[in-house]
């Protein structure tokens, strides 16, 4: 485990979630626009969750921009669930994201037979490239996609089988994505932190009181495996976006 210096994150606070939504997709586009005119084609890595809902109807609205030439990857995906299931991260964003970005090339995590063989194809597919643009979210414990505490900020591989915590699957039930905590999937495949900030840009969209103590935590904390979002001030060109109940300052 290493605790590495810090850079800042630029924090930008909205009074409501539609309105952080709107500001951190209009950010997103102009990311995405600019990685089409320079590199011709982008890389985008997405997070699944309803605080990300506002971002990605924004950005899905946004004007000059050739899906066709962008492709889209999700950064974590529950080890377990029937095909279809709708608490499905690729799921998930192809109903609420992907539909709506005609002619973007999704590549989902599948991991219904061998979760480790899916992780390395995964990690084979995902390559070294840069991400142009990461959109994620927070956990309440801090967690980075399923990366719980304590997390390996410097994690050799790109993507790994792990199993989830407590708080990462209470969190599931309270926000109503399962009825009970047995019904939570005890493990995921998930892109690492290194992985994850492989990447020209990073936009955390981060709506809710629930929340609260974990954006204190990512900016005040020090950098280290017990708060992986501390692991957001190692990068140079993360944003992130709070609305009036996330914000503790």
């Amino acid at each position: 485990m290493s605790t590495k210096a810090g850079t800042s994150v630029t924090v930008v606070s909205e009074p409501t979630r539609a309105a952080l939504g709107r500001r951190a997709g209009t950010h997103a586009g102009q990311v995405l626009r600019a990685a089409l005119r320079d590199g011709g084609r982008a890389r985008v890595m997405l997070a699944a969750a309803p605080s990300q809902s506002a971002t990605l109807a924004t950005l899905a609205r946004a004007e000059g921009i050739d899906w066709t030439r962008v492709e889209l990857f999700h950064m974590d995906e529950y080890v377990g669930l029937p095909p279809g299931a709708p608490q499905g991260f690729a799921t998930w964003l192809a109903a609420n994201f992907v539909r709506h970005t005609p002619g973007a090339a999704f590549h989902r995590i599948d991991p219904g037979g061998d979760p480790q063989a899916e992780a390395e194809r995964y990690e084979a597919l995902l390559g070294t490239e840069p991400f142009d643009l990461v959109l994620l979210g927070l956990g309440v414990n801090g967690h980075l996609a399923f990366n719980d505490p304590p997390a390996d900020l410097d994690d050799p591989l790109a993507v790994r089988v792990v199993a989830l915590d407590a708080a990462s699957r209470r969190q599931q039930v309270e926000e109503g994505h399962f009825a009970t905590l047995d019904d939570v999937p005890t493990t995921a495949v998930t892109v690492t932190i290194p992985r994850l900030l492989n990447a020209g840009a990073v936009i955390a969209s981060v709506p809710g009181r629930a929340k609260r103590t974990a954006v204190a935590q990512t900016l005040g904390e020090p950098i280290g495996p017990m708060h992986p979002g501390t692991a957001l001030r190692t990068h140079p060109g993360v944003t992130l976006y709070v609305d009036a109940e996330a914000d503790p300052r």
